[in-house]
């Protein structure tokens, strides 16, 4: 997908960028699929901020995505590529058999009028096509990957995106996760074959203020410009420069600072991701 630019007919356009919207072939057609979530703007349910720098952002209805992939033996096919605005890739509506119609994550190398399908076994190895982990061949490249069995794809969603599944052991598969990080999933989880789709997202640059605002981004105000009362780095006459490490208004370290909660699940992993 080309990544577009534009003429500097205005400071920020000089380093702006965008993706090309030639692969997306229409608007939304299901009403049933549409649906307009509340806007907490970073608050609480007392209205308090608990999440800085956060707004509304432009208004948009969020599409109902299968992210289970459990109509099972089915065929569907692709009638239409569209445009998600809570997600960095495109997704594919796609028309089944039956007449049911889902969204699901758009697939990289797939295109308008593909067949895709859902089994639990026996189907090839192509894009789009979704399979229990114990069916996969080691060293198959997936990604909307199930963390628990029936719970919908939680892992690799995001535009670019994939794992790699690099082997088995007992009731575990091994896979490398787009982090680097090897871990036990359980081979009953779902998994979809393929890349996720719009790859260049990575490529593109802001370019100005006004676009971050849409997608719901407010303006932050450094530390050192603040108040001592408002935050550690604040304070003193004119500019000073950092004293000590920096850190959070709260007092958390900023930088290598590993602030994961130990959970149950952490003896799945088999090595952390690298740096």
């Amino acid at each position: 997908m080309a990544v577009k630019t534009y003429k500097p007919y205005t400071p920020s356009r000089r380093f702006m960028s965008n993706l090309s919207s030639k692969d997306i072939t229409a608007k939304p057609s299901v009403r049933s699929l549409l649906v307009k979530l509340p806007v907490s703007a970073g608050r609480n349910n007392n209205g308090r901020i608990t999440s800085r720098h956060k707004e509304g952002g432009a208004k948009k209805l969020y599409r109902i995505i299968d992210f289970k992939r459990n109509k099972f033996n089915i065929e569907g096919k692709i009638v239409s590529v569209e445009y998600d605005p809570y997600r960095n890739c495109r997704i594919a509506l796609v028309s089944y058999k039956d007449g049911d119609k889902r969204y699901i994550i758009m697939p990289s190398g797939n295109k308008l009028g593909d067949t895709i399908i859902s089994a639990e076994s026996g189907l090839d190895i192509k894009s789009g096509f979704a399979m229990k982990l114990k069916n996969i061949p080691i060293g198959t490249i997936v990604h909307n990957i199930e963390l628990h069995p029936g719970a919908g794809g939680s892992i690799a969603r995001s535009a670019g995106a994939s794992a790699q599944i690099m082997g088995r052991e007992g009731k575990y598969i091994i896979l490398r996760m787009p982090s680097g990080e090897m871990r036990y999933i359980l081979e009953e989880c779902m998994a979809t074959i393929g890349v996720v789709g719009n790859e260049d997202f990575a490529n593109i640059s802001i370019g100005k203020a006004g676009r971050n605002r849409h997608l719901g981004v407010r303006p932050q105000t450094r530390g050192s410009a603040m108040n001592p009362v408002d935050h550690p780095h604040g304070g003193g006459e004119g500019k000073t420069g950092s004293s000590g490490h920096p850190v959070s208004p709260w007092g958390t370290p900023a930088k290598g600072f590993k602030t994961r909660r130990k959970k149950a699940s952490d003896k799945l992993i088999i090595s952390r991701k690298k740096k």
